[in-house]
């Protein structure tokens, strides 16, 4: 092929690839390389179609095919560095990156993708240094205001979050993801009406944002609006394409004579959705439990839904465990949690961390934690060792956790937030079981076990609700670790105001539909009653109101309150009794009120997520505040508002017989754990074939 036949080809691909012709523009590529093996600018532009579609690895393979041949092109390492962030190699993609700018350090777009790898990394400072050094180079940049708003928001900044997104916005009006971010910043401020606002926003510029819909789903989940946020839900997994979120655009080759974000035109038709789609999938689940009309069955359902959707499809990377197969040595546990922080998982999981027997258990860490803070340090204290996994693709924590020779790893959170299930179905630990974060299946067909105890899971239930076997602990599952110090007790606020007030600190999304109206039922029948709430403000407040409006009561007789962060118990004070909501039940709430001397009337049900505080009231003798119907319920609440001596005796009582119970024994029920981890191990040894098998 003559030079000038060879230009004319490179000039006829590059048109079709910026029209979005990617088919055509490959053909022709290939036709080049076929002629000239070396071609950089071909390698690269191929490299960067099979970027555009889905096909990392091979991206990866043509851009450095490119660079060996042309290693002075800066562009080429940008795109490289894009590659290798969606194949989830963030160390290399970062060294690519800082090469890129090595070669040309004005290139503000590399600096804000560099930012958005930090961030992915954990490396939140360094993300800001990243994403302002491309401000600078460039104000008018959207993808750096949007990066910077993100590491913004993972540290906690959300008002600099919000304007950072706002000024993205600005400058850039159609960017979805811009739009969907700030509406993440605006709901962990509880501002859910503004932040449906930006979601809804987000869609209508493109409807198939599959993330925006998710976003969408939480948003109107603590609104408590649940068919709504179900619905949002699956429209998440319908979609099948989602925007390139906060990366900057694609760079020419070198010496191309067309502008080096025109290639952003091309439609990015990204393959590599699971992730997105399986987090999305999970909220529904955990929406579904909220929701009064779920079933054990349907849950169960769902669960396996989504193990074969986004888990079975790994179970080709699972290989024999290579461990020792001795019953009575020394185990190595595993903790997997994005929630090793400031979360209310850890008020339960340090008791047990503080009261392991390091001479038969030797406890790793695997933390997905982006921001540590101080509960991150006290927990590291309590482990034989602490490994960072923010960053590291499901492939990858596998990897370090078959290095580690895991015997039992166990996973923390279940469908909430930022699991990582999908790491348990390449099953690096030959035992693995979920524990803590999720009241329900996983429905993985690697997840070998479920811990939980007699109350939650009854015998007499069946275990076919779940896809685990259940390990059923003799007290309780859950271990409770007050915030300390905490408040003084205090007498009930009745013998102040002259009225009972009954209170929920709970997630507002929790109150569902029929519990409202069994509150209104309660009120109806204590007309000098109050409620205190925990709810933002907007939708959720009007909601109450206007229950109460319609039957007639004086929405003045409920009282809102927000977050009060370290002062969240203090709120307790000024609440009589609390009314627990249903069918999801409270947990630490419940025992934030035991501790408090304030008791909790609940309703029982059929799911797990029904009987959280009929577990723990059981726990404490409390059976009499558990009801198993509706009347029932309210002539409890009735009962004890009739009985002010009585909770003038709870107040003083009630955190001493917490203290003494089962719930905050933490030296026994590290016993129990560990002689439970030590059953499932001589199951597996005893299960397992000989050596050389």
């Amino acid at each position: 092929m003559a030079h000038v036949t060879l230009q004319q080809a490179l000039q006829t691909a590059l048109a079709h690839h910026q029209a979005g012709r990617l088919d055509a523009a490959e053909r022709l590529y290939r036709h080049i390389l076929a002629q000239q093996p070396r071609q950089p600018e071909a390698l690269h532009l191929l490299g960067i179609i099979a970027q555009q579609t889905g096909r990392h690895a091979m991206a990866v393979d043509l851009i450095r095919q490119a660079i060996a041949v042309q290693p002075q092109a800066p562009e080429a390492y940008s795109n490289l560095g894009n590659a290798l962030k969606d194949l989830g190699q963030l160390d290399a993609a970062s060294a690519a990156f800082r090469q890129a700018l090595a070669l040309r350090p004005d290139n503000p777009e590399v600096y804000s993708n560099l930012g958005n790898v930090l961030r992915d990394q954990g490396q939140l400072d360094a993300a800001l240094v990243a994403c302002r050094q491309a401000i600078a180079l460039d104000p008018a940049l959207p993808e750096a205001h949007n990066n910077l708003g993100n590491a913004l928001k993972d540290l906690g900044q959300l008002d600099a979050a919000s304007a950072a997104f706002r000024r993205a916005i600005a400058l850039k009006p159609r960017y979805p993801a811009a739009h969907s971010n700030l509406g993440g910043a605006l709901k962990d401020q509880g501002r859910l009406d503004e932040a449906i606002a930006a979601y809804r926003q987000a869609i209508a510029l493109d409807p198939d944002y599959a993330e925006a819909h998710s976003n969408l789903g939480g948003a109107l989940k603590d609104q408590g609006q649940l068919d709504a946020a179900i619905a949002a839900y699956r429209q998440a997994l319908a979609r099948k394409s989602t925007p390139a979120h906060g990366t900057g655009p694609a760079n020419g080759a070198p010496h191309n004579p067309a502008p080096a974000n025109e290639l952003d035109a091309a439609p990015r038709q990204r393959l590599d959705l699971a992730p997105n789609l399986a987090a999305a999938h999970s909220n529904l689940l955990l929406t579904l439990n909220y929701h009064p009309a779920t079933t054990p069955e349907s849950l169960l359902q769902e669960a396996r839904r989504w193990a074969q959707e986004y888990a079975a499809p790994l179970h080709a990377h699972i290989r024999p465990p290579a461990n020792d197969r001795h019953p009575d040595r020394r185990l190595r546990i595993g903790y997997v949690s994005p929630d090793l922080r400031e979360h209310v998982a850890t008020r339960f999981l340090l008791p047990l961390l503080r009261h392991h027997d390091h001479q038969q258990f030797a406890i790793f860490a695997y933390a997905n934690v982006a921001a540590p803070d101080g509960m991150t340090q006290r927990l590291r204290a309590h482990t034989d060792a602490w490994r960072n996994i923010v960053g590291l693709t499901d492939a990858a924590a596998a990897e370090l956790i078959r290095g580690d020779a895991i015997d039992i790893l166990m996973d923390l959170s279940g469908h909430s937030a930022q699991h990582r299930l999908r790491l348990f179905a390449h099953r690096p630990a030959p035992v693995q079981a979920t524990w803590l974060g999720y009241p329900g299946t996983t429905g993985l067909e690697t997840m070998d076990y479920r811990f939980t105890d007699v109350f939650l899971d009854p015998p007499a239930v069946p275990e076919t609700y779940c896809t685990e076997q259940l390990v059923r602990l003799p007290r309780t599952v859950s271990c409770y670790g007050p915030s300390l110090p905490g408040p003084a007790l205090t007498a009930p606020p009745a013998l102040a105001t002259g009225h009972i007030t009954f209170g929920c600190l709970n997630n507002p999304c929790k109150v569902s539909e029929p519990t409202l109206a069994l509150w209104v039922r309660i009120l109806q029948a204590l007309p000098q009653a109050r409620l205190l709430m925990f709810a933002h403000a907007g939708a959720h407040r009007q909601r109450v109101q206007q229950r109460l409006a319609q039957a007639g009561l004086d929405s003045q007789r409920v009282r809102f309150v927000g977050y009060g962060g370290p002062r969240y118990l203090e709120f307790y004070r000024d609440i009589d009794i609390v009314l627990d909501p249903f069918p999801y039940t409270g947990s630490t709430t419940t025992c934030d009120a035991l501790w408090m001397g304030v008791p909790v009337v609940t309703l029982t049900g059929a799911t797990i997520v029904s009987r959280l505080s009929m577990a723990l009231l059981t726990n404490v003798g409390r059976t009499g505040w558990i009801a198993h119907s509706p009347d029932q319920y309210c002539a409890h609440a009735v009962a004890l508002a009739a009985d002010l001596p009585h909770l003038v005796e709870l107040r003083r009582t009630l955190r001493t017989e917490l203290e003494q119970s089962p719930l905050m024994d933490a030296p026994g029920f590290a016993r129990d754990m560990e002689a439970a981890y030590r059953q499932i191990w001589q199951t597996w040894c005893a299960a397992a074939p000989g050596p050389g098998a």
